[in-house]
C-alpha cells in the first residue's frame, strides 16, 4: 500500500482531509499492523483524503506520562506538536484511544489544538454520510457479537454510542457482557501496565474480563483499541477457545463488510 505522508502533499502545496496516527502499536506490533490496513483500506476505498506522518510521527508520550515519567512525556509531546504545527493540521484520526485521549485532552495545555476524533466515531460518521457502502449480507450478519468497552474510549471520554452504531449497521446480534459501558472493566493494559512485569496473583485482569466476553456465548469480540486486542487475543488463548472465538477491531470487521 502506497500511503502519502504529510511531506509528499506538503511538497505539492496539499492539505489532506485528515491526518491518520498510526500510533506505537499500530506502527510496529504485527497484530495492530492488520488493524492499521484495514483502516487504511477502508479510507481510501472511500476516498478519503489522507496522509500519515511517517517517520515523523513519535510516540505520543502516553505511556511515559502513564508511568510518571513526566519529563520524556512533555519532550515526546513537544516534538509532536512542533511537526503537526508546522503542518497546520487540525483534524487528526486515530485507532488507538490512548492517543487519542492525550491528544485530546492534555496535547493542548501544551500547544497542540486539533480536533481529535477516534476511528470508531469516524466510520460511523463515514457510514451514516453513506460514503461507507457495506454488503447487505456480510459475513457478520446475525452473529452473535460482543463488544469491550476500552478504558480511554468510553469512561475517560464518554464514547459508548460510535462504535456499537458502527456494529449495528454491520447487523450483528450484539449482546453485552455484564460489566459494559460506564461499568466496564479493563482489559488490564491500561496506565502503562502493557509494559511492566506482571505483579503476585491467582489471575490476570485480562483473563477475567475475556472469560466474561467468552461468558456471552459470542463468536466475535469486537474491540477499539490495539492494547485491548492484544490483552483479549491473550485471554482467549489461555481459555483455548482461539479456534471457536475471533478478537476484532471494529475497523476489521467494516473492511471484511464493504460494499464492492
Amino acid at each position: 500500500m502506497h500511503i502519502k505522508s504529510m511531506a509528499e502533499y506538503a511538497a505539492n502545496g496539499e492539505m489532506p482531509e485528515v491526518l491518520f496516527w498510526v500510533g506505537c502499536a499500530g506502527s510496529f506490533d504485527q497484530r495492530a499492523q492488520r488493524i492499521t490496513k484495514a483502516f487504511a483500506t477502508i479510507l481510501d476505498k472511500v476516498g478519503v483524503k489522507f496522509a500519515i506522518l511517517g517517520k515523523e510521527e513519535m510516540c505520543t508520550g502516553d505511556p511515559a506520562r502513564r508511568a510518571g515519567n513526566e519529563f520524556l512525556f512533555q519532550m515526546m509531546a513537544y516534538n509532536n506538536i512542533q511537526t503537526m504545527n508546522m503542518y497546520g493540521i487540525q483534524k487528526i484520526v486515530t485507532a488507538c484511544p490512548h492517543c487519542f485521549n492525550i491528544l485530546k485532552n492534555e496535547y493542548p495545555a501544551l500547544g497542540g489544538n486539533y480536533e481529535v476524533i477516534h476511528h470508531t466515531t469516524f466510520l460511523q460518521q463515514l457510514i451514516n454520510d453513506g460514503r461507507v457502502r457495506l454488503k447487505e449480507a456480510g459475513g457478520f450478519k446475525g452473529k452473535k457479537i460482543t463488544y469491550h468497552d476500552s478504558c480511554y474510549l468510553g469512561r475517560a471520554n464518554n464514547i459508548y454510542e460510535a462504535p456499537r452504531a458502527v456494529l449495528e449497521a454491520l447487523d450483528v446480534e450484539l449482546v453485552e457482557m455484564k460489566r459494559c459501558r460506564t461499568n466496564g472493566l479493563c482489559c488490564g493494559a491500561g496506565g502503562a501496565q502493557m509494559f511492566k512485569e506482571e505483579e503476585a496473583g491467582d489471575t490476570r485482569v485480562n483473563w477475567d474480563r475475556t472469560a466474561e466476553a467468552v461468558e456471552t456465548g459470542a463468536k466475535v469480540i469486537a474491540a477499539n483499541c490495539p492494547f485491548c486486542t492484544t490483552m483479549l487475543v491473550d485471554g482467549v488463548k489461555k481459555q483455548e477457545k482461539e479456534d471457536d472465538i475471533a478478537v476484532l477491531d471494529i475497523a476489521e470487521m467494516v473492511a471484511q463488510s464493504l460494499a464492492d
